[in-house]
């Protein structure tokens, strides 16, 4: 996996910090007093119950969800070109087959690659002309994750990525999430699978948000 070029010195590698971060939903509290700093190179793991804020917290991070107090802030120029975003739904176009939808994805990001080599990654390769309205939900997300061989960004938001994929699909999907953090990205991602040792761990439940490993701001 090539290096992104942003992450050429220290100034325009991804930084994000978080400081005393609460958010409520429909009159209950996900989690409040979330202070953090996440770097480049780091890879943050996000945990917690059904309901307890994990995506939201995601959408908050990506610029999605606006509804919070306390400070989210990027310190990297132009850090949303930068953002590659899987959240909860795939995001896949069921008119086009999975072939189409990468290419058009990478269109859109203006990056290349080789889609056909990053379907075989997730464990499609013979469903490339498949329209995708007649593939399974999985399937489907494992289009959304091809995604990960193509695009070089510095941050990568991934909400649930292990969801409907099989042990060769996880262990192929591990491997990338490390190279990517190896190659300076800085990977956050909601899972109850943590990708390898060293991973940083932010828990939440009943209101609180704790990290558990390292990363305190």
């Amino acid at each position: 996996m090539s290096q992104p070029s942003t992450h050429s010195d220290a100034e325009t590698a991804p930084r994000l910090v978080l400081e005393q971060l609460s958010c409520e939903r429909d009159d209950r509290l996900l989690f409040s007093g979330l202070s953090l700093t996440a770097s480049a190179g780091e890879i943050w793991q996000i945990t917690g119950a059904n309901g307890a804020g994990k995506t939201t917290l995601l959408r908050i991070l990506v610029g999605l969800h606006g509804f919070y107090e306390g400070v989210c802030q990027w310190w990297q120029p132009q850090w949303q070109q930068e953002l590659l975003y899987l959240g909860h739904q795939p995001g896949v176009r069921e008119e086009l087959n999975p072939l189409e939808n990468l290419r058009y994805a990478c269109a859109l990001s203006e990056q290349g690659g080789d889609p056909m080599a990053a379907l075989a990654a997730v464990g499609l390769q013979g469903f490339e002309d498949v329209p995708a309205a007649h593939l399974s939900a999985g399937q489907k997300r494992r289009i959304a994750l091809a995604r990960l061989w193509l695009e070089h960004k510095a941050v990568w938001v991934l909400d649930e990525p292990y969801t409907a994929i099989d042990q060769d699909g996880v262990a192929a999907l591990d491997q990338q999430i490390q190279q990517a953090a190896q190659a300076g990205a800085l990977v956050i991602y909601t899972s109850h699978h943590q990708v390898g040792d060293g991973v940083r761990r932010l828990h939440l439940a009943h209101g609180q948000a704790d990290v558990l490993a390292g990363g305190l701001a």
